[in-house]
């Protein structure tokens, strides 16, 4: 008889566990059904990146006194860090509200709210008199951020089916490198036009609407209505009915004949591994949630305290100071670095589902310790040879993509039990916020201090820990189900 774990002391229990070693029926899906399930929610992630692009040129054009179109554009290096960071301290709040509030209305109403919060935060920033209003705007906006990096990848997971959910998740990650080199590429175009940081922001409008309208028309996540079906928060017949429907629409005609057997499977899989009784907050503290947590939380951390945020933000300040004076100059060498972001992501999709998490994870993040000491000894050592920075930049950003990048995410969104991904979810994304926010602030000042050496290498030294925590922690999740996941991994 198999066993699995018990939830809650990650010890043995006599509960069987009848699904999860057999062989399931087939999840047939059509290509053109799988789409949109990805692309609405995908439109978040686009907007996430744009905002780092847009937001590295912003800071640019916003502190020049010919440029700015504002008469305060004197700004201090705690201004800018504010600027800069503030979205993500929206996003520390859009985080919080997530955990109260998402397993309540769904990850697709999650989704619609971050739309519009997206939509007002961008006329707000593009529109701000003065600099307090352009604060409230980029918070408004990360707050729409912060559920849609909760809520985005969740969806996915639920619904694309489990042989290419890897795929998809990165897809989701690609949007955003995607919406990185758009708002790069978008900033170059307006970052000589005066008052072109207003610009930077109003372009990209249209796009929340989009995603609104999307996303009203896609169903709830199946696996959300079951779950609230098997722990009875509604009209259990009902609630199974839309999963089956829903479940449908997700998969296509392809799907039809087997829809109701999947449901029926996730149903027995969720009762074996313990989803049908109540969740509890002191849950995620103990046994496999922990595990969970401790996985997700620590990708997520080392995702940010290993310079990524740093990198990218400052990449045109960075590459000013290694020979390229012009803002215009090391802004389309930031489209460059996005450019190479969107290829390496590519060949992360490609891979991923056939080398697994673990591999890439490891490769991508060895190659970043060295571009990290590479970088650092340029500052202390070779400052008079600008291509050695350029090099590393560009060895970072692809072997960054290539691990935390895309499998970050991924694994967060797919390694907490069913009952509380939500909680867990909101947990981890405000771990990854937090760090991002803390370390976008300080890294102007810090490196003023300490010098950009310095603090490269320290980088670096987080990065080989971070080695350590993925060989002994992070497990693998290559072609397993959700709920296979929950019973063998943690």
């Amino acid at each position: 008889m198999n066993m699995v774990g018990d939830s809650s002391s990650g010890g043995m229990s006599s509960v069987q566990e009848p699904l999860i070693k057999q062989k399931h029926s087939t999840e047939n899906y059509s290509v053109l059904a799988a789409i949109p399930p990805f692309l609405f929610p995908a439109l978040g992630a686009f907007l996430f990146g744009y905002e780092i692009g847009a937001t590295s040129c912003a800071t640019l054009s916003i502190k020049s006194p010919t440029l700015s179109g504002i008469s305060w554009y004197n700004l201090s290096s705690v201004d800018i860090g504010i600027f800069t960071s503030c979205s993500h301290h929206g996003a520390l709040i859009g985080s919080i509200v997530a955990f109260n509030v998402a397993d309540i209305i769904g990850r697709r109403k999650e989704l619609i709210t971050a739309a519009f919060l997206y939509l007002v935060g961008a006329i707000v920033t593009a529109t701000a008199p003065v600099f307090p209003v352009l604060i409230t705007g980029r918070v408004v906006y990360g707050i729409g951020l912060g559920l849609t990096m909760h809520a985005a990848p969740m969806y996915i997971a639920e619904t694309a089916p489990s042989q290419i959910r890897g795929r998809m998740i990165s897809l989701n990650e690609f949007s955003t490198v995607f919406g990185m080199v758009g708002g790069y590429g978008i900033g170059s175009l307006w970052i000589t036009v005066v008052s072109g940081w207003r610009y930077m922001y109003a372009t990209v409008i249209p796009i929340p609407v989009i995603m609104a309208i999307g996303m009203c028309w896609l169903p709830a996540s199946p696996r959300w209505l079951l779950l609230r079906s098997i722990q009875g928060k509604g009209d259990v017949e009902r609630l199974q009915e839309a999963a089956i429907k829903s479940l449908c629409r997700l998969r296509g005609s392809a799907s039809v004949d087997s829809a109701t057997e999947q449901v029926n499977e996730i149903l027995a899989e969720l009762s074996s591994v313990g989803e049908d009784k109540k969740a509890t907050i002191g849950e995620l503290f103990q046994g496999k949630c922990l595990k969970a947590l401790t996985i997700a939380g620590g990708l997520v951390l080392f995702q940010q305290i290993t310079g990524q945020p740093s990198v990218l933000y400052y990449a045109p300040s960075i590459l000013q100071t290694a020979g390229f004076s012009a803002a215009t100059d090391a802004t389309r060498i930031s489209i460059l670095l996005g450019l190479l972001k969107l290829v390496m992501t590519g060949v992360a999709i490609v891979v991923i589902d056939k080398l697994g998490r673990r591999p890439l994870l490891l490769g991508g993040v060895s190659g970043m310790v060295i571009s990290l000491f590479l970088l650092g000894s340029y500052y202390i050592f070779s400052d008079n040879v600008p291509a050695v920075a350029v090099a590393a930049l560009l060895l970072y950003v692809g072997c960054y993509q290539l691990s935390f990048g895309p499998i970050s995410w991924l694994m967060m969104s797919e390694i907490f039990p069913l009952k509380l991904r939500g909680r867990g979810i909101s947990i981890a994304v405000l771990v990854n916020f937090g760090t991002n926010a803390l370390v976008t602030f300080a890294f102007s000042p810090v490196k003023e201090l300490l010098g950009a050496g310095v603090l490269f290498c320290g980088f670096g030294v987080i990065c080989v820990l971070s080695l350590f925590f993925i060989y002994f922690i992070v497990p693998e999740t290559k072609g397993l189900t959700l709920e296979e996941i929950e019973a063998k991994c943690l």
